[in-house]
């Protein structure tokens, strides 16, 4: 179940932040309720025999540590029919055992959930099985783990619809992670990461580089050096990136105009907003899809 939600939150967050941007079906055997293992029922909303079923771009097949690994003719049919045709076939947690069952993943390399890893080598002699909790090989994707769920369908989603729509996304689902875009947090040089804390309590007044350099204990030198060693950009870039996308939360998820959310981000021109706006997100802020309040 955490590896089902993970992955569908990336796609169901991507048509709130981009309405239209992806279709996102859910199959059962006989399109009726099914248990999941933690005892919260999921309900399909379409047929598997559905003719729709052909133009998939990705298909994915969910289980989990107590789904049985018998493996129904049913599925390997099905599963053999859909590998002929120009889509992906996907597995989260066990879900490459029924994909390697079938014959799919030879040749391939997968990863599975430890509980199956030794199994699946023994059954699928012609896969190559990864100790990787996501395995992206041409058109197989498999993750072992929630995380792994979660980076395989944002890796999926920046792949058919862009960059720009997977790190937004990110942004929502991921943002401790994010907020430190591009390193591990334990590998941050200390002057750096109180750099990038200014620069996140200092949205609406924004310090220049001087000033950040200065309380973060650098010379504008070092900084700009230690952003583009660490995070492959430059400070300038990277705090107006947070700016931007706390100048779209505040758009999303408050009453505030977008004048008002723009002066509360530091940004005094609206047209200058504007084009930000657009060039980041892809569609201008008066477009922005508003949550309810």
């Amino acid at each position: 179940m955490p590896c089902f939600t993970q992955s569908l939150d990336v796609l169901v967050t991507a048509n709130l932040i981009t309405p239209g941007s992806v279709q996102v079906h859910t199959f059962s055997h006989t399109h009726a309720e099914v248990m999941s293992d933690l005892s919260i029922p999921i309900r399909p909303d379409t047929p598997l025999t559905d003719i729709r079923l052909a133009n998939l771009d990705l298909l994915v097949i969910c289980g989990g540590l107590r789904s049985p690994r018998a493996v129904p003719a049913w599925l390997s049919s099905l599963l053999g029919r859909l590998a002929k045709l120009p889509m992906a076939l996907g597995g989260l947690w066990n879900g490459a055992w029924y994909l390697g069952k079938a014959g799919l993943l030879d040749g391939y390399r997968c990863t599975i959930h430890p509980e199956q890893r030794t199994a699946l080598c023994e059954q699928a002699p012609g896969t190559q099985v990864s100790f990787d909790t996501v395995v992206f090989d041409g058109d197989r994707l498999t993750a072992a783990t929630p995380a792994g769920a979660f980076r395989m369908m944002l890796k999926w989603l920046e792949t058919c619809a862009g960059r720009t729509l997977a790190n937004a996304v990110a942004e929502v689902l991921d943002y401790d992670r994010t907020r430190l875009r591009g390193t591990h947090a334990s590998h941050l040089h200390g002057p750096l990461r109180e750099a990038i804390l200014l620069m996140e309590s200092n949205l609406e007044d924004p310090l220049d580089l001087d000033q950040l350099a200065h309380y973060a204990g650098l010379s504008r030198r070092q900084m700009e050096r230690l952003f583009r060693h660490k995070l492959s950009t430059s400070p300038q870039k990277h705090y107006l990136h947070l700016r931007m996308i706390e100048a779209r939360r505040l758009i999303q998820n408050s009453n505030l105009s977008i004048v008002e959310a723009a002066l509360a981000c530091g940004f005094v021109s609206s047209s200058h907003f504007s084009r930000t706006y657009h060039a980041l997100f892809g569609h201008p802020p008066s477009r922005e899809l508003r949550h309810d309040l």
